[in-house]
């Protein structure tokens, strides 16, 4: 299993200017898509929150990051082998301190010897865990007919079973956002159902909203995949973020 070193830094924040250039450099490279780090950076620069969190090659590399976070942690594989991480045993939850991350990260690195032995390991990722809330799906890809197209609906483990989606050629207005999550099944858990809370509904709508322009702007993409999206009274959160390109 081959590593890549990466000192153990937070993520900073990226504009959209450095993100448009992380594209072109990946692309330059060679590259068929980003990391989950570098996805999640592109889509915050467009201002789709994610959670905070720090990136490393391996333990040593601990060493002053992690005061950064707040705990509770999760602990994800950085891979470009590695596309669903859960089935390898690539992300482990519930992390407190900083002996913990050691031990997750021993039990990570155990987990694929076992099930991806072959994957190439480009680093880790500690991140924040994010209030519970809804987990939704929110997409888009390239179609060759039709152009950039936005995906909303159901998202979590579920999403291939349920296939619970709404779909919008972007770039897409407030209305057209709002009228996306009219459309799929699970819109009533968003507004409130058995005494749940109301999810913030303009969250939402900003974060449809701005997966639409980025795929406007960057025409190297050809998919884009929040999956969870997870959203509550608090906002909308991309806990996971996926970019393939052309």
């Amino acid at each position: 299993m081959h590593t890549t070193a990466h000192r153990g830094t937070p993520q900073v924040a990226m504009s959209k200017a450095e993100a448009k250039e992380l594209v072109k450099h990946a692309r330059a490279s060679g590259r068929h898509a980003l990391l989950e780090p570098e996805a999640k950076a592109l889509v915050a620069a467009w201002g789709i929150p994610v959670p905070r969190a720090v990136r490393f090659g391996g333990i040593t590399d601990l060493a002053g990051a992690l005061p950064a976070l707040t705990p509770p942690l999760v602990l994800k594989v950085v891979s470009h082998d590695i596309m669903h991480k859960r089935d390898v045993g690539g992300v482990i939850t519930g992390i407190n301190d900083d002996e913990a991350v050691r031990t997750a990260v021993r039990e990570l690195q155990a987990n694929l010897a076992a099930h991806a032995p072959r994957a190439r390991l480009d680093g880790f990722l500690v991140e924040e865990m994010v209030t519970p809330g809804i987990e939704l799906l929110l997409g888009g890809l390239r179609d060759p007919q039709f152009g950039p197209t936005v995906i909303f609906g159901t998202g979590g483990f579920a999403v291939e079973l349920v296939k619970d989606v709404s779909f919008r050629l972007a770039p897409l207005t407030r209305e057209e956002a709002l009228a996306m999550m009219q459309e799929i099944k699970s819109y009533p858990l968003l507004t409130g159902f058995r005494g749940s809370k109301p999810v913030n509904l303009e969250a939402l709508a900003a974060a449809i909203i701005a997966l639409g322009d980025i795929l406007q702007e960057l025409e190297e993409i050809q998919e884009l995949e929040i999956n969870p999206l997870v959203v509550s009274e608090a906002g909308a959160v991309a806990v996971d973020a996926r970019v393939v390109f052309a």
